[in-house]
């Protein structure tokens, strides 16, 4: 396709970015207070010194997020649980890489290291108080784990959906999709594989180490959860490439100002939703004694259920 037709072609993708689904998240993000969101009071010196500098490659990248999931977890810092998932899908991606499982390694050894410079900036941003260098996604997702008032997989969700539905589409801007742009989106959508192998492994580390209902959930439910994560990760992932297509197709344009303001707010409602509405406080408390002790299910949602139909 010749760069005309491309551009013409990316200004109907740019109007297929927003879906019903992405308006009422940026609906929500136009109601959202960002601002209730805070970093922590003072920096913490050891956790700067592992973010600052940028990432040189993907082996310094699993290295210091290794070394960061630990001083967090140390610390009882909820940040360490999306780190928990992030870091074994490095590792993993990492892993295929040197296995020569992508057509272009080099572009996905760029990709995966550009990816998790993203958080690294925005981290280091929140950490020392440069509210103005965080993303909203990533400030809701922050700040919300720091407070450890939220449920677990909240956290997860939080992480998952500021770094996937936000610095994904960036990222692959940065990189570049040309040339040979078939063969970059299927190593792209290789990447869902790697994710498919590691749902079970991942709600397994989540039970061990913050919340042991987690298991509970994922036996209750059987594979249900699994295919629903799937899905929306694979859906973000895909949303994440037409932007990208947009940004690259179009260049600077109020066309592409306009994609990076979707990208940005959708994010931002979608972190909204993943807060969700402010529950009653016994029943969230119910629902942190099910991520943390772990109990019959079945006794849980027959309590769960009757606390709703007095709140309702």
């Amino acid at each position: 396709m010749t760069g005309p037709l491309r551009s013409l072609s990316a200004y109907g993708d740019a109007a297929r970015l927003v879906d019903g689904r992405r308006l009422r998240g940026l609906v929500r993000a136009l109601r959202y207070d960002v601002e209730q969101h805070e970093p922590p009071d003072t920096p913490d010196a050891e956790l700067v010194a592992v973010a600052r500098g940028a990432f040189e490659s993907v082996d310094d990248a699993t290295e210091r997020l290794r070394r960061l999931e630990t001083l967090l977890r140390d610390r009882s810092d909820r940040r360490a649980v999306f780190l928990t998932i992030y870091t074994r899908m490095t590792e993993r991606v990492q892993s295929r890489i040197a296995g020569g499982g992508f057509a272009n390694p080099e572009w996905m050894r760029a990709y995966t290291a550009t990816f998790t410079n993203y958080y690294r900036r925005a981290f280091l941003a929140f950490e020392r108080g440069e509210l103005g260098a965080v993303p909203d996604p990533w400030r809701i997702g922050f700040s919300t784990a720091i407070r450890g008032d939220a449920l677990v997989i909240q956290d997860a969700f939080l992480g998952i959906n500021a770094h996937i539905n936000y610095d994904l589409a960036l990222t692959l801007r940065d990189v570049g999709i040309d040339a040979d742009r078939e063969s970059k989106l299927a190593d792209h959508r290789a990447v869902n594989e790697v994710l498919a192998r590691l749902v079970d492994a991942q709600q397994t580390a989540l039970a061990e180490l913050y919340a042991a209902g987690v298991a509970d959930v994922d036996a209750a439910f059987g594979r249900l959860d699994e295919r629903l994560s799937l899905v929306g990760l694979r859906a973000a992932r895909e949303q994440a490439w037409r932007v990208a297509v947009v940004l690259t197709d179009v260049g600077v344009s109020p066309v592409a100002s306009l994609a990076q303001w979707v990208l940005r707010a959708s994010a931002t409602g979608g972190a909204a939703f993943v807060l969700g509405p402010s529950l009653d406080p016994d029943l969230l408390a119910q629902l942190r004694a099910f991520e943390r002790e772990g109990v019959d299910p079945d006794d849980v949602l027959d309590r769960l259920g009757a606390r709703l139909d007095e709140v309702v």
